[in-house]
């Protein structure tokens, strides 16, 4: 399926049931939602869909399952997060024979590699695959900055297409844009900073409140692009406090917990993750709680699957 690396792509999240397995059925229930609400991609196996916990076989179970269940719909893009570049480049040839239609893909996990170790791991996946690829750049998580001069050495690969910007670096954006163009999409990978980046010029969200707020999301993205800024500013100051959960090591439980909130998904996380409990439970439903109190009503034709904004 040929693509545009464009629009918010939600890393939506892996639902379980009572016994930690797979739930498939209350997973459909958010992609439907996140289709309804027109976003113009899936990434699937990210950090808020536990990959860590996930075997490989289930990676592929989810993929198979959702490039069925969207039918061309969007684009599916499945996370590489491995610790070995044999892994990874087994993990990308397995993903295109399944039919993935792009990869999001992180530096090589546990290890802190070296500028030359990280450059050589990216470039043996981009020459084992010819699926697009999103390079994940997020230092703060995962220890490893890929900068503006290893873009620079990576961009000879015309696989390589677009960057998840996580740096939580605003000036980021600008910056990647100053020194190439529009040779990469740039996607903003912070929630928080998510309006700014767009503001500022990135091509497409990597959202992670998207999964309980899918079209206030969407919403934000295309209002900007629309050029309507103060409409989606004003989205934006609403949504903040939400967007917040995103920048915490609890994400996934923050998130599944909105998830239940607004009706499209499950608090059932895979241990060593647990279920919010206490104070610190009572703290996050009370930012849910309050935001949907106060959920405004979002302006006509900033959502939804028929109309999309083409700017």
């Amino acid at each position: 399926m040929k693509f545009e690396w464009k629009g918010v792509f939600p890393a939506v999240t892996t639902k379980f049931t009572e016994n930690e397995e797979l739930d498939l059925a209350a997973f459909d229930i958010n992609i439907k939602a996140q289709l309804e609400a027109g976003v113009d991609g899936i990434i699937l196996g990210g950090s808020l869909g536990e990959a860590s916990v996930l075997t490989e076989d289930e990676k592929f179970v989810l993929l198979k399952h959702t490039l069925k269940y969207v039918d061309g719909k969007v684009p599916v893009i499945l996370n590489i997060a491995e610790q070995s570049t044999y892994k990874a480049v087994a993990f990308a040839k397995k993903a295109f024979e399944y039919g993935a239609d792009g990869l999001m893909l992180l530096p090589p996990l546990r290890y802190n590699a070296d500028e030359d170790e990280t450059i050589t791991y990216i470039t043996a996946i981009a020459e084992s695959t010819p699926l697009p690829i999103m390079i994940y750049n997020n230092p703060v998580d995962y220890k490893i900055e890929i900068t503006l001069d290893m873009f620079e050495r990576l961009s000879v690969y015309e696989n390589i297409q677009a960057i998840k910007e996580s740096t939580r670096d605003i000036i980021n954006t600008t910056r990647l844009i100053n020194r190439f163009g529009d040779r990469f999409k740039i996607f903003t990978g912070v929630d928080p900073i998510a309006t700014e980046s767009i503001i500022m010029g990135a091509d497409g969200w990597v959202a992670g409140l998207v999964d309980a707020f899918p079209k206030e999301t969407v919403a934000i993205f295309r209002l900007i692009k629309a050029g309507r800024i103060q409409e989606a500013i004003a989205i934006h100051r609403w949504f903040l406090p939400l967007l917040e959960l995103d920048i915490h090591a609890k994400l996934v439980q923050y998130i599944k917990l909105a998830e239940v909130a607004t009706g499209i998904g499950s608090e059932k996380v895979r241990a060593p993750r647990l279920p919010l409990k206490g104070k610190e439970r009572e703290r996050v439903l009370n930012v849910i709680n309050t935001a949907l109190a106060l959920r405004p009503e979002l302006p006509e034709g900033s959502w939804g699957i028929l109309e999309k904004v083409t700017a």
